[in-house]
């Protein structure tokens, strides 16, 4: 499994190098990016393995990027 699908899409950077997920917590309120964050893992967990042609293991790895995203960001926000 290629782990650049999970970690770091290249369908998510810009053509100067951004990524997506970096440009919305810029811009979004903390509220708003742990909506997204959670949003995101839910969804992955909820299609694991139904979408056509998707792998129930990337899923699950994908669903816990976000988590782990989160959890990451709630860090950096803290007080």
């Amino acid at each position: 499994m290629n782990n650049e699908n999970i970690e770091h899409p290249g369908h998510y950077q810009s053509g100067s190098g951004y990524e997506c997920i970096d440009v919305m917590s810029a811009v979004l309120t903390e509220e708003q990016m742990r909506g997204f964050c959670l949003g995101n893992a839910f969804k992955y967990i909820w299609r694991a393995g139904k979408k056509k042609g998707s792998d129930f293991v990337e899923d699950v790895k994908k669903a816990n990027w976000y988590l782990r995203y989160l959890a990451e960001f709630e860090e950096r926000s803290a007080p």
